[in-house]
């Protein structure tokens, strides 16, 4: 019998930098392919009124939102107590005596959250307050 000795193989050598490479190339795409998007704060149900008109321009306008969960008052997009709003608004008529609010309420909001925001404004010398609404006929 005759038996073949065979040559001791080298182990497979795997190529780490060109793995690297591909996974960088991976990950490029994966980031420019993403869309990203700005989620708001809060997800509200807002009333439904006939007579909603667009949002316009809120240069001076301050927007307080009212959440149906605690905590219920948000000033822009950072939560507050009424304390808080309270002299955030009187530091936004001391900055414009012309601000205006405008709140932006969920549906299942308490009422009593709505009037003591009014109520604050009312006392920091806020004269024109409005309210973000939803057309019935645009959903």
């Amino acid at each position: 019998m005759r038996f073949i000795t065979r040559k001791p193989r080298n182990p497979p050598s795997v190529i780490i930098v060109s793995l690297i490479d591909v996974l960088i190339v991976v990950l490029i795409f994966m980031m420019v392919a993403t869309t990203f998007r700005q989620h708001p704060a809060l997800r509200l149900a807002l009333p439904e009124s006939r007579q909603s008109a667009k949002p316009g321009d809120t240069g001076d306008t301050l927007i307080v939102t009212i959440a149906k969960e605690e905590p219920h008052l948000h000033l822009e997009r950072r939560p507050v107590t009424l304390e808080k709003l309270l002299s955030e608004l009187k530091a936004g008529t001391a900055r414009n005596p012309h601000v205006s609010l405008s709140i932006r309420a969920d549906a299942g909001a308490p009422w009593g959250e709505v009037v003591k925001v009014m109520d604050a404004a009312k006392e920091a010398g806020i004269t024109m307050v409005n309210a973000f609404t939803k057309n019935p006929a645009q959903k």
